[in-house]
């Protein structure tokens, strides 16, 4: 555990995030304050290709990474030696962009003489909650994104336990891929979302449940139900209806979200349920997940938009645990898009206290 940081000393990291495509550096205190949080994105410029094209987002990254840390800094009115370390995100993600990132890191890690902190971006999505509120554990995540879909049990802080995966695409792509079958451009989660709250009855599609004691997800199987009813109306030389589908597909993802997630609650006797990941911003399954958990007399915590995508701040938050517990990472870290994140579950469990 770090033992560095005095009780009266705060904590300031200076996050930097690359992983995709948003350029992001915040200034965070203590794990809880956003000081600034500057995000660039590149949505627009992916939009034409139908998707993130990685060379492209590392080029952009680069093209931006020294303003966007220049503007943190003034936001925040932090003076470089007044930080007391630099985080960055180290994986998992596109590993051109990740390198964009590090680099940077590692650069103003040494031109300022302080520690650098190798963060996990799950880890960061995770502990976007605690910019809302304080966490209680054990706590259980549902964490929906473009790359990833699980259910993470966190016995102490700062350690991470996958107790389900999805098994193929993840609730993102699924969206993205359903959205572009329905005529709508990149990203299409937003616009199936919008439609599905917007049309007077759903397209009745599968819900995938695996084994009855699964916690794992499946959603190639929806997206292919939602192609073939597609197809089907081309066929007959009907228009789809894309409303009642889009319905149908999110009614069919949540649904299986929400209960998976319940379910994991009371088996692991979590304290409270935390939802993490771009998907989050999702007004359907915010919705859902919050009427079910009143339901259940189940304490949710969800962040708010601008924390569900990709961000420094949420990097900046996961970084003070590990900065709490087992400091710094060693200047020779590189960057890694297949990152574990149990393995990056600090060394002494999240059990020691903090100095």
């Amino acid at each position: 555990m770090n033992t560095n940081t005095g009780v009266n000393q705060p904590v300031l990291i200076l996050a930097i995030e690359t992983s995709c495509d948003e350029t992001s550096v915040a200034v965070v205190k203590d794990g809880r304050e956003v000081l600034s949080n500057v995000i660039s994105s590149q949505i627009e410029t992916h939009r034409a290709f139908g998707g993130v094209v990685p060379e492209v987002a590392s080029r952009k990254h680069v093209e931006v990474i020294t303003v966007i840390i220049e503007e943190a800094l003034a936001q925040a009115g932090v003076e470089p030696q007044e930080l007391t370390a630099v985080a960055v995100t180290q994986g998992p993600g596109l590993v051109g962009a990740l390198l964009v990132g590090v680099v940077a890191a590692k650069s103003l890690a040494l031109a300022w003489g302080k520690p650098l902190i190798g963060t996990h971006h799950i880890a960061g999505h995770i502990y976007a909650n605690r910019l809302v509120k304080e966490l209680e554990y054990p706590c259980m995540t549902l964490v929906v994104s473009g790359g990833h879909t699980e259910l993470v049990n966190m016995p102490r802080e700062g350690e991470f336990v996958i107790i389900g995966r999805t098994r193929d695409d993840a609730v993102g792509e699924a969206y993205d891929k359903v959205a572009r079958a329905l005529g709508f451009p990149y990203p299409g989660g937003p616009h199936v979302d919008r439609l599905a709250r917007e049309a007077a009855e759903a397209v009745p599609l599968p819900r995938v449940w695996l084994e009855p004691d699964s916690y794992d997800f499946s959603f190639s199987g929806l997206k292919s139900a939602v192609l073939n009813v597609v197809n089907q109306s081309k066929m007959k030389g009907l228009t789809p209806d894309v409303a009642g589908i889009a319905r149908g597909f999110q009614e069919s993802v949540v649904e299986v979200l929400v209960e998976k997630a319940v379910r994991a609650v009371r088996a692991c006797r979590a304290r409270q349920l935390l939802l993490s990941g771009g998907v989050a911003a999702n007004k359907g399954l915010r919705e859902a997940l919050t009427a079910r958990c009143a339901l259940e007399n189940i304490e949710l915590i969800i962040p708010p938009p601008v924390y569900c995508t990709d961000n420094a701040a949420m990097i900046g938050a996961a970084a003070y645990v590990k900065w709490l517990h087992d400091g710094g990472t060693p200047l020779d870290m590189v960057a890694d898009p297949g990152l574990s994140l149990e393995k990056w579950s600090v060394a002494d469990g999240g059990g020691a206290a903090r100095e």
